[in-house]
């Protein structure tokens, strides 16, 4: 069977998933759902009920990383794979505590015990550990990796916040590695619009 890949456009865990996807040339079946209306087929297969949802021959992938592995294991033209056991560390950490302070600061309404300033501090200061780093564009060299891909659109979904004061506060690497991102062919690619999934549709093939 053709893998089966449940999406979200805009969720940043579909995102990576579809790039790396995407990256790979690995054919899957793209199914978009509404997050607010999840499909029964969606919720059969899903032990979180969360996007990306993977679904295959061997098995579900429920994790977005373990979708971009699963593709990148595949076919890995670009070389995603190729970093330095560093990589892994910086995913884990934006995964983590970043992810956790842009959500305190993007849903400050939801956590009345936590000041959206201090944890937009927070994201801010783990981007400026970056710039150094950022030095050829990338996280680890003149090319992206699976780290870099894995981490940009939890900081496109950061700036977006409060895009204006981003590119006021953010260094000048880190808002080039971005701006980068944000021009590409692959996250327009990856960002097309399609019609929610409903059952019994034509499938709708992804790359």
């Amino acid at each position: 069977m053709t893998a089966i890949l449940y999406s979200f456009r805009r969720c940043p865990y579909a995102i990576r998933a579809r790039l790396a996807i995407a990256s790979a040339g690995v054919q899957v079946e793209l199914r978009e759902i509404l997050l607010r209306d999840k499909p029964a087929a969606f919720l059969d297969a899903s032990p979180s009920a969360t996007v990306p949802c993977l679904v295959s021959n061997s098995g579900v992938l429920d994790e977005s990383l373990d979708v971009m592995t699963w593709a990148l294991g595949q076919s890995d033209p670009e070389g995603l794979l190729d970093m330095p056991e560093a990589g892994n560390a910086l995913i884990d950490r934006f995964d983590g505590p970043f992810k956790r302070a842009l959500d305190l600061t993007k849903y400050a309404v939801r956590h009345p015990g936590s000041d959206p300033e201090e944890t937009r501090a927070e994201a801010m200061e783990m981007l400026s550990a970056l710039e150094d780093q950022l030095a050829e564009g990338w996280l680890f060299g003149a090319r992206p990796t699976l780290a870099d891909l894995a981490i940009l659109p939890f900081v496109r979904q950061f700036a977006n916040i409060d895009r204006a004061r981003f590119d006021s506060e953010a260094t000048p690497h880190v808002s080039a590695w971005l701006e980068t991102f944000l021009a590409s062919d692959r996250l327009s690619f990856v960002m097309k619009k399609n019609a929610v999934w409903t059952e019994g549709d034509t499938p709708l093939m992804f790359p």
